[in-house]
């Protein structure tokens, strides 16, 4: 046993970490089999002049890994089966929506039977992040985020402090990317400075020959000013008038085309769809709508309605696929427009 676990106080790894750490990968490795007894907490320390406790922490992180079990009056042992070759992954979410309902079930098809998979979500809300960090760190394999923060620079800042906790090996971004961040950490992005921008280039033509864009953003947007710009570049590259609103205009006219940057099922799209019934216009023929955000209930709205949208499920995918692999990498997540019948 003591050629597995090897104590080093002038590290400056924290001595629990190093126990967690050696005993799960001799575990792994099959180093330490099923039914081996771990010293005893009272051993390892006196054998290494550290305290009780750094060893029950450690214990404890490795019990509620499902790595070992204890038993009564004899100690920890390795358990038998299960949960001991199985990744360990938490997914802290900023919220439970549908998207990252097609994000979660592409990643954990893709991660298989293999993993034990636990979800929490912050609410964008840095003080409950940390909440989170505080009691999560260092009893999961890997750490998947999605670093939807309040954009000031002051919660960046913080929102940057709190993820250089998580180690690069196992952390993985979703959805945003975070470039003051150092290190080899795996990320699979949105670039929502410039995908809207590519994806109306596709249909640049067809946008010329419409009267205005209007850009629709609510309020609780986070990112939709970053999109605005976006759309207004490409207008300002192409000759294509652009408005901006946070309300759809009481008067629509013949040839607009309606930008949504909320959900497709937002109070946008309600008012807008009863603006044109009560003008009598037909979308899709009168009026045109492109909605943000991609997902399968989008085939039956108002007959099919267009979209702009990165691919959740392969963000899901590809983030499962770095796991797999031992290999992360920071890569931009496709981004497309789908053309349906409101344009």
């Amino acid at each position: 046993m003591s050629s597995v676990i090897q104590l080093h106080p002038a590290s400056a790894t924290p001595i629990y970490k190093q126990i967690v750490r050696q005993v799960e990968q001799a575990v792994r490795a099959g180093t330490l089999p099923p039914d081996t007894l771990l010293p005893s907490m009272n051993a390892l320390a006196a054998d290494y002049g550290i305290s009780r406790e750094t060893v029950k922490k450690a214990y404890a992180i490795l019990r509620d890994r499902g790595l070992v079990e204890p038993r009564q009056g004899k100690g920890f042992y390795v358990l038998r089966t299960g949960r001991s070759a199985k990744t360990s992954v938490l997914v802290i979410f900023d919220k439970l929506s549908v998207y990252k309902q097609i994000i979660f079930s592409s990643f954990s098809e893709t991660l298989g039977p293999d993993a034990e998979i636990t979800i929490l979500t912050h609410d964008q809300n840095l003080d409950l992040f940390e909440y989170h960090l505080d009691n999560c760190l260092d009893r999961y394999d890997h750490y998947l985020v999605t670093p939807h923060f309040p954009l000031r620079a002051e919660a960046q800042k913080r929102a940057l402090k709190l993820l250089r906790r998580i180690p690069n090996r196992k952390l993985i971004l979703l959805d945003r990317d975070m470039p003051g961040l150092p290190g080899h950490y795996g990320s699979i992005y949105q670039d929502f400075s410039n995908d809207a921008y590519d994806a109306l280039r596709s249909v640049r033509d067809q946008l010329a020959s419409c009267r205005a864009i209007h850009v629709i953003t609510l309020p609780e947007s986070l990112y939709g000013g970053m999109i605005a710009k976006a759309v207004g570049r490409f207008g300002a590259d192409y000759g294509i008038d652009v408005c901006y609103a946070r309300t759809v205009p009481r008067t629509l006219r013949k040839g607009e085309v309606f930008l949504l940057l909320n959900s497709q099922l937002d109070s946008a799209l309600v008012d807008l769809s009863r603006a044109a019934d009560v003008q009598g216009l037909r979308i899709g023929e009168d009026i045109f709508v492109i909605s943000y955000n991609e997902f399968p209930l989008n085939e039956v709205v108002l007959g099919g309605l267009t979209t702009l949208s990165t691919d959740f499920s392969w963000m899901g995918r590809r983030a499962a696929n770095m796991i797999l692999s031992g290999i992360p990498a920071k890569e931009r997540c496709p981004f497309r427009l789908t053309r349906r019948s409101t344009f």
